[in-house]
C-alpha cells in the first residue's frame, strides 16, 4: 500500500468517525434540526420571491419569511395545543369521576345487539361479552393515564419544549437566509455523479414537499370535518376528537375512521339513530371522500410512489421515528426507489438493454 492510499484511507476513516461524532451531537435536538430542515424547504419558494424584491438584504428576507411561518404554521399550531390540552384534561377527569364510563357505553351497544350476533362472537372464539367489557374498560382506563401522562410530561418538560422550538426556529433563520450556498457545498463535496446528484436532490425536495404539504392538508381537512360534525351532534371534547382524527388521517387505508365509526355504531345501537345516519353519511361521503381524493392528487401523483409503498413506508417510517416517520418513511422508499433507478440501466446486461 503507498502512503498516497494510506493517507487516503486514514482521511476517509477521519471523515467517517467525526461525521458520527456530529451526528451524536445533534441526536439529542434531532426533532428541531428536522422540522428546521423540513420548514426551510417548504418556504424556500416564498423566500426567493422575497429575496428577488430584496436582493441587497437577504437577512432582512430571510426574517420576512420566518415571521410568515410563525403566524402561517407554528401561531394555529399553539392554539390547538392549548386547546387540546384542556380538553383531554377535561375528559380524564369525566373519565375518572365516573361521569364518561366507556364500560357502560360498550355495556349498552351490547345490549342492543340481537342474540345471533353474540352468539355468533362466541362461536368464533373471540370472546365472551363479559371479558370484551372488561377489556374495553381497562384499555380505556389505560388511554385516559396515558393521555393524562402525556400531558403532565409536556408540562415537566416546558423548558426541554422551549429550548428545541428555539434551535428550530435559530435553525430555520440561517437555513432560510444561507441554505442555497450550504446545499451547494454539500452538493460539491459528495462524490457523485452531476446528473444523479441532480436527480436525488429534486427527488428528495419534491417528495418532502408533497409528503409534508399533502399529508397535512389531508389531515387538517379531516381532522376540522370531523371535529365539527361531533360538535354540531353534541359530542364531548370536539377538539381533542379532531386532533386525533387528524393524526390518525397520516395513516393511509385506516385513518379517522378509528374514531368516528365506533361513535356512529354506538348512535345507531343505542337509539340515536338520526344522529348515528348523519355521522355515518358525513364519514364516509365527506372525511372519507377528502382521504380518497386528496391525498392521491397532493401526495402519490408527485412523489409517483404506488399507493402501497406509501401506505407500508408511513407505517414503518411512524414505527422506528414516531410522528416525524409520515415524513421521513416516504423519503427513504422514493430515495430507494431512485437509487435503484439510477443503478439498474447502468448494470444492466446488454441483452437485457
Amino acid at each position: 500500500m503507498t502512503p498516497h492510499h494510506l493517507q487516503d484511507k486514514a482521511f476517509l476513516l477521519l471523515l467517517i468517525a467525526v461525521t458520527i461524532a456530529f451526528g451524536a451531537i445533534l441526536w439529542q435536538f434531532h426533532g428541531a434540526v428536522f422540522w428546521g430542515v423540513i420548514l426551510a424547504i417548504l418556504f424556500a419558494p416564498l423566500h426567493r420571491r422575497l429575496l428577488k424584491k430584496m436582493p441587497q438584504r437577504p437577512t432582512l428576507a430571510a426574517l420576512c419569511t420566518l415571521a410568515l411561518c410563525l403566524i402561517v404554521v407554528i401561531l394555529p399550531l399553539t392554539v390547538i395545543a392549548v386547546s387540546l390540552v384542556q380538553e383531554a384534561s377535561t375528559i380524564y377527569e369525566r373519565v375518572r369521576s365516573g361521569q364518561i364510563n366507556f364500560g357502560l357505553y360498550f355495556q349498552q351497544v351490547i345490549a342492543a345487539i340481537p342474540v345471533w350476533a353474540v352468539d355468533l362472537l362466541d362461536r368464533l372464539h373471540l370472546t365472551s361479552v363479559a371479558e370484551l367489557q372488561e377489556k374495553l374498560s381497562s384499555v380505556s382506563v389505560q388511554a385516559s393515564q396515558f393521555l393524562a401522562t402525556r400531558v403532565l410530561t409536556v408540562g415537566q418538560n416546558t423548558l426541554e419544549f422551549v429550548v428545541s422550538f428555539s434551535i428550530m426556529l435559530y435553525l430555520l433563520f440561517f437555513l432560510l437566509r444561507d441554505g442555497a450556498s450550504l446545499a451547494l457545498r454539500i452538493g460539491q463535496a459528495t462524490p457523485l455523479n452531476e446528473a444523479h446528484k441532480r436527480q436525488l436532490i429534486e427527488k428528495f425536495t419534491t417528495v418532502i414537499r408533497a409528503t409534508v404539504k399533502g399529508n397535512i392538508v389531508v389531515a387538517a381537512s379531516q381532522g376540522a370535518l370531523g371535529g365539527m360534525i361531533f360538535w354540531a351532534l353534541g359530542i364531548q371534547g370536539p377538539v381533542l376528537w379532531g386532533v386525533l382524527m387528524a393524526f390518525l388521517s397520516l395513516l393511509p387505508a385506516v385513518g379517522a375512521g378509528l374514531i368516528w365509526v365506533p361513535v356512529a355504531i354506538y348512535f345507531l345501537a343505542t337509539g340515536a339513530v338520526w344522529q348515528g345516519v348523519v355521522l355515518s353519511t358525513f364519514g364516509i361521503c365527506v372525511i372519507g371522500l377528502v382521504d380518497n381524493v386528496l391525498r392521491p392528487i397532493l401526495v402519490g401523483k408527485d412523489t409517483k410512489l404506488p399507493d402501497y409503498v406509501v401506505l407500508i413506508s408511513t407505517l414503518g417510517g411512524m414505527a422506528l421515528f414516531g410522528l416525524t416517520g409520515f415524513v421521513i418513511g416516504p423519503v427513504i422508499a422514493a430515495l430507494f426507489i431512485a437509487c435503484w433507478d439510477l443503478f439498474a440501466p447502468k448494470h444492466a446486461s446488454p441483452t437485457t438493454r
